[in-house]
C-alpha cells in the first residue's frame, strides 16, 4: 500500500495553511524579519572594522563618555565634539559596556534602529490591510502577511538602508526615530474615534510618536522635529481635518512630553559649554547647513534623484509608478476613503516632503534622505500587492500598465548596471590608502560576477514580463538583491576592509604598544580618526612635512616633552621629510602606511628646507 503524500500547488496555499493558525503565521513573521534582519545588517558586523573619517568620531566620542563619566559633553582627540547631541553616544557607551568597546558596541544602535523600524513598518502595513479587509467584508490573510513582509524586506536589503544601519554614525537611529515616530502618528489617527472624548489625551500611539520626536531631537537636533511635522501637517492640511487632529493629538501636551524629555540635555550642555556650543552647534551643524555650502557638499539640483535611484535600487524604478497609483491630486476620493485605507497617501507625503525638504538644502549628503528609505518600501510593497495574495486578475488592469512599463524600465537598469560593474575599474579613480584593492577585488571577479547576476536577473524578468508573471518580477528583484549582497557586496567590504581599514588599525595598536611616557603621536598629510580610537590615544594631524619639522622643532624647547615623536605617514609624504637614516628608526609598515620614531634632539638645530627639497 502506497502512501500519498500531498503537498501545497503554490505558494498561496502553502500561506493559506499556515495561516489557519495565527500562532504559527505571527512565528513565521517574526523569523522572517530576524533573519533578513540579520543578513542586511547582523552577518559580518563586526569582522569589518570601523570605517574613516566619520564612524570612529562617534565611536571614540562614546568610549571617551564612558571612561570619564561625562554623559554631557562628547569628546574627541581632547576635543569637544559638538557635531551631534548625546543619544546616540549615550547608546553607543551603554552598548560599551554590556558588548565591550569593539565594532559591535558602536554598531549596534544602528542595528537595533534599522531593525525596530522594519519590524513597525511590517505591524502598520499588515494591521492597514486587515481593516481594509474589514471594510471591504474580505478575507486575504496571504496578501496581508506577503505585502507586510515585502515592506520589511524592501526596507531591509535597500542599499542605503544596509550602508548605514551597518555603521556606528548617528543616521540611522535618527530615520529610526523619525520613520517610527511617523508609523506611530499613522497608526494613531487611523485607529483613533474622531470624538470629543478623544481630545483629553491622545492614544498610545500618538505619546509614542511624542516620545520618538523626542528621541530625534537628541539624536540630531531640530531636523528630528522639522521633518515630522512638515510631513503629518502636509498630511493633515491635505485631509482638511488640522484642528481635528490638533485637538485629538492634544499637541500643546506633545509638545511639553518633547520638551520634557529633549530639552534638559540641551540646557545642561549649553549651560557648561555656553555659546562655544550654541554657535557650533545650532549656528554651523544646523542653520548653515541648510543655508550654504558646508566642507564642500555642494551638489545640483537633481542630486537626490541619482542617491534614491541608487540608494534605493533596484527598487527604484517601480517608485513613479507606485506614487501615480496613489492619485494624490484626486483630493475627493481620499476624503471619502476611511482613516485606515490611507497608508499609501500618508507614505507619500512622507517620500515627496523628505525629498523636498532636502532639495532645497544647500549643503547635500546621501544620507540626509535615509529617512524617506521607510516611505519608499511601503510604496513599492503596496504597488506590488497588486499582483499577489487572492485579488482577482481583471482587478489589477489599471496597475498593470505602470507595472509593465516600469518593469521593462527595471530590466534596462539593471542592464546598465551590469554593464557598468564590469567597467567598475575604468570609473573608479585610484586610491592611494589602498593602492591594490581594485587589482585585488578583480583578482577574485567580484565585478564579473555581480554583472552576471544582475544580466541574469534582467534577462528573467524580462521572460517574466513576456509571460506576464508579475509575481516572478518582485521575487526576481529580491532574489537578485540577496545574492548581489551574499556573493559581491559583502565580500567586496571585507576586501576594502583590509586593504584600507586593516593597516591602520595595526599600526594602531602598534602605537599603543610602543608610545614611550610623553611621546606624541602626529599623523602627517591625512586624517584618520580610526587611530585614535584603537591607540587609545590623542593625535596630532599636520598636513605637511614642513609643518612636522616645524611642529617637532617648537614644542621641543618644553622641557617635559620627550625626545621623540611617533610619526604616522604615508610612504611618499614620509620620503619628502629627508630625514637622514640616523634621525629616525622604522618601526613598522602596513598597506601604504609607515610608523617611525623621529628623534627630535637631532632635527631641532638643522635648518631644513622641506620645500626645497621636495623640488
Amino acid at each position: 500500500m502506497k502512501m500519498k503524500v500531498s503537498f501545497p500547488q503554490t505558494v498561496d496555499q502553502w500561506f493559506k495553511n499556515i495561516l489557519q493558525r495565527p500562532t504559527l503565521a505571527v512565528t513565521v513573521s517574526v523569523l522572517w524579519l530576524i533573519v533578513i534582519g540579520w543578513i542586511a545588517y547582523g552577518w559580518n558586523l563586526g569582522n569589518i572594522g570601523l570605517v574613516d573619517e566619520t564612524e570612529p568620531l562617534f565611536a571614540e566620542a562614546s568610549r571617551q563618555m564612558l571612561i570619564t563619566g561625562d554623559w554631557i559633553t562628547p569628546y574627541f582627540n581632547q576635543e569637544t565634539r559638538f557635531d551631534k547631541p548625546a543619544l546616540i553616544y549615550w547608546c553607543q557607551a551603554i552598548a560599551y559596556a554590556i558588548m565591550g568597546v569593539n565594532e559591535w558596541g558602536a554598531r549596534i544602535p544602528s542595528v537595533i534602529a534599522a531593525m525596530g523600524t522594519i519590524g513597525l513598518a511590517f505591524y502598520t502595513v499588515h494591521w492597514s490591510l486587515t481593516k481594509q479587509d474589514e471594510l471591504e467584508q474580505v478575507s486575504r490573510p496571504v496578501r496581508r502577511y506577503l505585502t507586510a513582509g515585502l515592506a520589511a524586506t524592501i526596507m531591509a536589503l535597500t542599499p542605503e538602508m544596509i550602508a548605514w544601519g551597518r555603521i556606528g554614525v548617528s543616521d540611522m537611529l535618527l530615520t529610526g526615530c523619525i520613520a517610527s515616530a511617523l508609523l506611530c502618528f499613522f497608526l494613531g489617527y487611523a485607529g483613533n474615534s474622531p470624538s470629543p472624548a478623544n481630545y483629553k489625551l491622545p492614544n498610545k500611539w500618538y505619546l509614542a510618536c511624542y516620545v520618538l520626536v523626542a528621541g530625534g531631537i537628541l539624536t540630531k537636533g531640530p531636523v528630528g522635529i522639522v521633518l515630522p511635522a512638515i510631513i503629518i501637517g502636509a498630511f493633515v492640511i491635505y485631509q482638511g481635518k488640522l484642528i481635528q487632529v490638533w485637538r485629538e493629538m492634544n499637541v500643546l501636551l506633545g509638545i511639553g512630553i518633547i520638551l520634557l524629555l529633549s530639552v534638559p540635555w540641551y540646557a545642561l550642555v549649553i549651560w557648561r559649554n555656553g555659546w562655544n556650543y550654541i554657535n557650533s552647534f545650532f549656528g554651523y551643524h544646523n542653520i548653515e547647513r541648510f543655508t550654504e555650502v558646508v566642507n564642500g557638499h555642494s551638489a545640483p539640483w537633481y542630486f537626490y534623484f541619482l542617491v534614491v535611484l541608487l540608494g534605493f535600487a533596484p527598487y527604484s524604478v517601480y517608485l513613479p509608478a507606485a506614487i501615480v497609483r496613489v492619485k494624490f491630486w484626486q483630493r475627493s476620493r481620499w476624503l471619502s476613503q476611511e482613516r485606515s485605507q490611507q497608508l499609501s497617501l500618508f507614505a507619500c507625503v512622507w517620500f515627496l516632503s523628505v525629498f523636498g525638504f532636502f532639495t532645497i538644502a544647500v549643503t547635500k549628503l546621501p544620507s540626509y534622505v535615509l529617512p524617506l528609505m521607510p516611505a519608499a518600501a511601503i510604496l513599492v510593497a503596496l504597488l506590488w500587492s497588486d499582483f499577489i495574495g487572492e485579488g482577482e486578475t481583471e482587478k489589477r488592469s489599471p496597475a498593470s500598465k505602470s507595472f509593465f512599463w516600469s518593469a521593462w524600465v527595471n530590466v534596462a537598469f539593471l542592464s546598465a548596471l551590469a554593464i557598468a560593474l564590469w567597467q567598475v575599474t575604468k570609473l573608479v579613480g585610484y586610491d592611494p590608502a589602498a593602492p591594490n584593492l581594485y587589482n585585488r577585488i578583480q583578482e577574485l571577479g567580484l565585478p564579473v560576477l555581480g554583472g552576471i547576476i544582475w544580466l541574469l536577473t534582467a534577462i528573467f524578468i524580462a521572460a517574466c514580463i513576456i509571460n506576464r508573471s508579475w509575481q516572478g518580477i518582485i521575487n526576481a528583484n529580491l532574489l537578485g538583491f540577496i545574492a548581489f549582497f551574499i556573493v559581491v557586496l559583502m565580500p567586496a567590504l571585507l576586501v576594502m576592509d583590509q586593504q584600507r581599514q586593516l593597516p591602520l588599525r595595526e599600526l594602531s595598536v602598534m602605537v599603543s604598544q610602543v608610545k614611550q611616557p610623553n611621546e606624541e603621536v602626529i599623523m602627517l598629510g591625512f586624517k584618520k580618526p580610526t587611530v585614535v580610537f584603537y591607540s587609545h590615544q590623542p593625535v596630532k594631524y599636520l598636513s605637511s612635512s614642513d609643518e612636522v619639522v616645524d611642529y617637532i622643532h617648537k614644542e621641543n624647547t618644553k622641557p617635559a616633552k620627550a625626545t621623540s615623536v611617533l610619526l604616522l605617514a604615508e610612504q611618499d609624504r614620509f620620503v619628502a621629510m629627508d630625514l637622514e637614516p640616523d634621525e629616525y628608526q622604522h618601526l613598522s609598515s602596513k598597506g601604504a602606511y609607515y610608523l617611525t620614531r623621529v628623534a627630535v634632539k637631532k632635527i631641532k638645530n638643522q635648518k631644513l628646507d622641506i620645500s626645497s627639497n621636495s623640488q
